[in-house]
């Protein structure tokens, strides 16, 4: 790599082993680059340097002083009953007048060895009054050496103090000290920015900007720095997303358009119901997609509910149409068994291919899972192979080397945050062309993040939902507080019931795991210890559904399902509820996406406040499917104040996923909104935040499409390379590659 090498020197040559290997197990800090582009979290005002004479009272004030005096006290107090407590008290001055100068506790060793009677140094703090005396408690002071002391004094007093991220082991005035012996390396970074595009919006040049977001003179400073490097992240990261695209774009793949009278027609002719507005738009989209010879690479992003199936399942129709198959990736077992059956329910005749009574233009619809039997499994490779079926459903199981197709031409992927691009990848390597890819995911994500993290796709929204679906009323149950909420919420559910309806309960947790090693030895916290109270274990399906069967829903038929279960059993325990036989539903997330129930109208989630926003707003995608309404009930013993019961107030009262996903993305860390999966969030957004700065994300994209199509290699741009290889290490590579 042609990193420039001052940047790229080991922080143990520059600092030493010992802060090096703190700053590389704690920060991932490794080098002077990484060490550079660690950034201040704010700035704290020293004041202005001041004589002792004109002290501002209740202001930050730097002084330059002498030490007269220093004696240490001895105190009895509460924390010190036995007259152990100590107070450190020294008195500077500076020829114009005396301050008293205090520290306590701990604090009182440092200063107590360095602030001697003579020294010179620099202080600063905020001006209080004790016995109507003017002090500083605590101050920060600085001591002042030889020939540098008037630099010292200039630089120090006045000078905004940078706060950077730290740990235990390493305090932020340490990092700042490991900084400036670094800094002036800064003025070797190589600018990756494009000089016509740095200099046409009138942005630093990164050495500069590197030296005013570590030492800044004024608050300007530091906004000018921060909108460079904010650039700098954005364009970089856009880059290399423009560059994928591009290179996909450069893919040969097979036009799949249908038949005029083929499957897809058939299809139409007898759906019950006509398609949304949306739904035909989106499908345009992706038909004109699959009628060009480069794969098709579209991210399809819609409302719980908004009917996302359907339009795969028509894209998947089209490319059978054309003579090639269709493969469908679900990322559980639950999930591909539902889509299966739900798709073969919507085809009829017309998924019965090569069986007595199906229809002319028909085809054979295939389940392929891990857990499947040996016989089944053999059918299904078979029939992929053959090319009997053109439509295949199924988990990871599908990417095995086994798995054998005819022609695969598209390949549809559900739940796109929850596969990494190499599954992705190793699907599309199956087809004897790049097939074309659909990605679905009913996380409704904001149009900037959709471009930081699926930046490589083209984006189709659905946010209208079909005809016939029901509104759903959300309500917080406050059990701690009001606990004959919690009474009425199972009286609701007895309600739904008796008027003919099913119900899911939600649990965070499995249950049973007191065999579990990991969880042996876990104190419980005392009940009285109020702190303590949300440390309690979650909520488990085996618990729960015993106390409601045993309790408040004692008569109804209650069933359980979570993922420990046999993939047999899950799907016969689905079957069931599907059918009707069972009244309510006890489960984990396992329901979250893609179950469909219409006759299921209630859900009660149980400690609502476990799960993220996002989250609570797709398992209640689940109820309100049909044409009764629905209803779900967030049950939380946070008190009313508390972050996690706003965020349940949220849930409750938009039903609008983007809306959601937008509050979600402001209360919490972008690095786990953007999901574990891309942990590379956290190294390489040091500075951009992607609700806030949507402006520069859009502007970058444009900026960044215009100079890959320009030069796709980057030739003529050797610094935008050197960048980008830095960023796409293995880590960041993950992060852009798994969405």
């Amino acid at each position: 790599m042609d990193l420039v090498p001052a940047l790229e020197e080991p922080l143990k040559k520059v600092l030493g082993p010992a802060t090096a290997k703190v700053m590389a197990e704690h920060l991932g800090l490794h080098t002077v680059g990484d060490l550079l582009h660690h950034y201040p979290r704010r700035y704290e005002e020293r004041g202005q340097l001041t004589h002792l004479a004109d002290l501002p009272l209740d202001e930050h004030a730097t002084v330059v002083a002498q030490v007269a005096d220093a004696r240490l006290h001895t105190f009895a107090s509460p924390r010190a009953p036995r007259g152990k407590g100590q107070r450190l008290e020294v008195t500077i001055t500076d020829g114009s007048g005396q301050l008293k100068l205090v520290f306590f506790g701990n604090g009182v060793h440092k200063p107590h060895k360095e602030l001697l009677p003579g020294t010179r140094a620099l202080f600063a703090g905020k001006v209080s009054v004790f016995n109507r005396r003017l002090q500083l408690a605590h101050p920060a002071y600085e001591l002042l050496r030889g020939e540098d002391a008037s630099e010292t004094v200039d630089t120090w007093a006045g000078a905004l103090i940078p706060l950077y991220p730290a740990t235990a082991k390493l305090e932020s005035w340490k990092i700042a000290k490991a900084v400036q012996t670094v800094l002036p390396s800064a003025q070797e970074a190589v600018d990756p920015l494009p000089e016509p595009l740095r200099a046409g919006r009138s942005l630093l040049p990164l050495p500069e900007a590197l030296l005013k977001i570590h030492r800044p003179h004024t608050k300007a400073d530091i906004e000018d720095a921060r909108s460079r490097l904010k650039w700098d992240e954005a364009f970089v990261l856009q880059v290399a997303l423009a560059r994928r695209r591009h290179a996909d774009s450069q893919l040969p793949a097979v036009a799949r358009r249908p038949r005029k009278d083929g499957l897809l027609s058939a299809f139409d002719a007898k759906l019950p119901f006509t398609l949304t507005e949306g739904q035909r738009k989106v499908s345009k989209e992706i038909f004109d997609d699959l009628a060009t010879e480069h794969p098709m690479h579209r991210l399809l992003q819609g409302e719980v509910g908004s009917g996302k199936t359907m339009v795969a399942l028509r894209a998947m129709l089209a490319v059978v149409d054309a003579g090639g198959q269709a493969a469908m990736l679900a990322p559980t077992e639950v999930l591909a068994q539902q889509h299966h059956r739900s798709i073969t329910e919507m085809m009829g005749e017309l998924a019965e291919g090569g069986m007595l009574g199906g229809a002319d233009d028909s085809t054979k619809v295939v389940l392929l899972t891990g857990s499947m039997g040996a016989a089944g499994r053999r059918q299904a490779l078979l029939d992929l192979v053959t090319g009997e079926a053109g439509l295949v459903i199924g988990t990871h199981a599908l990417i095995e080397d086994k798995v054998q197709f005819h022609d695969l031409g598209l390949v549809v992927v559900d739940e796109q945050h929850r596969f990494g691009v190499e599954q992705r990848d190793a699907l599309r390597g199956k087809g004897k062309q790049p097939p074309h890819l659909l990605v679905m995911t009913a996380t409704p994500i904001p149009r900037t993040v959709a471009m930081t993290v699926f930046g490589d796709l083209d984006t189709s929204v659905l946010d209208q939902l079909p005809a016939g679906r029901s509104p759903i009323a959300s309500h917080v149950v406050p059990a701690a507080d009001k606990p004959h909420f919690l009474s009425r919420a199972w009286e609701r559910v007895r309600e739904e019931v008796s008027n003919g309806h099913q119900a899911y309960v939600v649990c965070p947790r499995i249950g049973d795991e007191d065999d579990d090693p990991k969880k042996k030895g876990r104190k419980k916290p005392a009940p009285e210890d109020a702190a303590e109270a949300d440390k309690r274990p979650p909520l488990a399906v085996l618990e729960v559904a015993d106390q409601l069967a045993g309790g408040p829903l004692q008569g109804l038929g209650i069933e359980m399902l979570h993922g420990r279960m046999a993939p047999d059993d899950k799907d016969a325990v689905m079957r069931r509820f599907a059918a009707g036989q069972t009244q309510v539903l006890v489960a984990t997330t396992v329901i979250e996406v893609g179950v469909n129930v219409p006759n299921a109208t209630a859900m009660v989630i149980m400690d609502a406040d476990r799960f993220g926003v996002s989250q609570l707003h797709q398992l209640r995608g689940r109820v309100g499917r049909g044409s009764a309404a629905g209803l779900c009930l967030l049950v939380t013993e946070m008190p009313e104040a508390s972050p996690a019961r706003q965020r349940l107030n949220s849930v409750a009262s938009t039903l609008d996923g983007f809306e959601l996903s937008r509050i979600d993305l402001e209360q919490r860390r972008e690095g786990d909104v953007l999901g574990q999966a891309q942990s590379g969030a956290r190294t390489s957004l040091r500075m951009l935040a992607v609700i806030e700065d949507e402006d520069i994300i859009a502007e970058a994209r444009e900026e960044a499409t215009a100079v890959v199509a320009a030069d796709p290699d980057l030739t003529h741009l050797p610094a935008l390379r050197t960048a980008l290889q830095a960023l796409l290490d293995e880590e960041r590579e993950q992060y852009l590659d798994k969405g």
